[in-house]
């Protein structure tokens, strides 16, 4: 028996004027999503109410099995496992997004004099605008020959985003993500609680480094703003989680470019694609990503093949740029691996598309996505798409499904 798990990160959307009226999952040529919804089960999956806000790292816990109630705290410490990087139990993981803060109110211009953080300084960009991998990695190594020290640790990490270890550090602090605060005055959603005090020092040192770098001297030359701070949010220990072939008997593989998903699959024991085999020219080769699920099913029993909006289509998508990658799933993911496993004998699978989540919204963990679960090789029993509205005929019957319960039925208990 083969187990195949295919995540579609924010493929599920509202109904567009472009599109007609229609979802993109509705305006996508899907055979490949159809003809699974057909032969199987379609309806509507969610989190239990009263799971923790995150991203899809939440939901990639729950479709493996795991209460996300119990093991998440944040995603740092699964993002540090995906690069790689040692961290202890005791130790917490903060995610380091390089930020713009701006004085004064907005369009006050992108001239910036912010000596420290304040009530009246306002956060302008969460996402480092035009900012080089190398002058990235230039950054943060110059944050860590400050500031580093033998309890305190930064490691680069990917775009503007990067990693802090505090060893033996407190991981009770009430952080806030930094695209919720976008436009707004920081003062409110600096950290609060238990190791606020420490957090705060850091931030404010990081402006002062930040604020004086070259690279900045660089972007306003360049025109682009500033890069002068670090916002510290994400954190969380090291979950320990048992591994599923401890709790369920199989060996398997993630299939992700994420560092967060390849380390929630490094903690439940799967191993890890090399992110660098994934990509091509800067975006999603899909293509590889299919190729890669069905090589690893060849010597293992999963698959987990995590498929998310390119970050590289920017926050305000076309919804037809998102129509062209449903269709592109389907047919270089979706549609290569229902055919050859039909062959193999024997599978199960679950195919989620997550809601999508606006950037600087809160996230929508407990929305509705819709999911088929399919146990091939099966003939099609009716004629049916894939999509929100179809999912939605069929929840009413149901009702919806608790993600986290799909890895009782992909993979039983022995």
């Amino acid at each position: 028996m083969k187990y195949i798990i295919i995540h579609g990160e924010g493929f599920a959307d509202a109904p567009s004027e472009k599109l007609g009226g229609r979802t993109p999952l509705q305006a996508a040529a899907t055979p490949n999503m159809d003809r699974l919804a057909s032969g199987g089960e379609l309806g509507l999956a969610a989190l239990a109410a009263d799971v923790p806000v995150g991203g899809s790292d939440v939901m990639a816990l729950a479709l493996l099995g795991y209460d996300p109630r119990k093991v998440h705290s944040g995603p740092a410490p699964f993002e540090a496992v995906g690069q790689g990087i040692a961290v202890d139990e005791q130790d917490v993981v903060f995610r380091c997004s390089m930020v713009t803060l701006r004085a004064g109110t907005p369009g006050t211009g992108t001239k910036l004099d912010v000596k420290k953080l304040g009530p009246s300084v306002v956060l302008d960009d969460d996402g480092a605008t035009g900012l080089e991998e190398d002058d990235a990695r230039e950054l943060i190594e110059a944050i860590n020959e400050q500031l580093g020290s033998e309890s305190v640790q930064f490691y680069p990490g990917a775009g503007h985003r990067h990693l802090m270890v505090w060893v033996g550090g407190k991981s009770r602090a009430v952080c806030t993500e930094p695209h919720e605060v976008v436009g707004k005055p920081i003062g409110e959603y600096l950290p609060t609680g238990d190791g606020s005090d420490i957090l705060r020092k850091l931030m404010e040192a990081s402006l002062n480094i930040l604020s004086a770098h070259p690279v900045n001297d660089a972007r306003s030359e360049a025109g682009l703003k500033p890069i002068n701070c670090l916002w510290l949010s994400g954190q969380g220990r090291r979950p320990q989680l048992a591994t599923l072939f401890e709790e369920r008997q199989v060996s398997g593989t993630m299939i992700s470019t994420s560092d967060v998903h390849r380390g929630i699959g490094l903690c439940a024991g799967l191993e890890a694609i090399d992110p660098d085999l994934l990509v091509e020219s800067g975006g999603t080769d899909l293509q590889s990503r299919g190729e890669a699920a069905l090589r690893e099913l060849t010597k293992k029993d999963l698959v987990y093949v995590h498929v998310p909006i390119p970050s590289a289509m920017g926050t305000d998508i076309d919804p037809k740029e998102k129509v062209n990658l449903i269709e592109a799933c389907d047919e270089k993911i979706v549609g290569p691996m229902h055919q050859r496993l039909d062959k193999l004998g024997p599978h199960r699978m679950v195919l989620l598309c997550e809601t999508w989540r606006p950037p600087g919204s809160r996230m929508v963990t407990h929305g509705l996505s819709p999911y088929v679960f399919y146990e091939g090789p099966t003939p099609t029993k009716q004629t049916r798409g894939f999509n929100e509205p179809e999912a939605e005929i069929e929840a009413e019957k149901a009702g919806a499904r608790d993600a986290s319960k799909f890895m009782a039925r992909l993979v039983p208990r022995v």
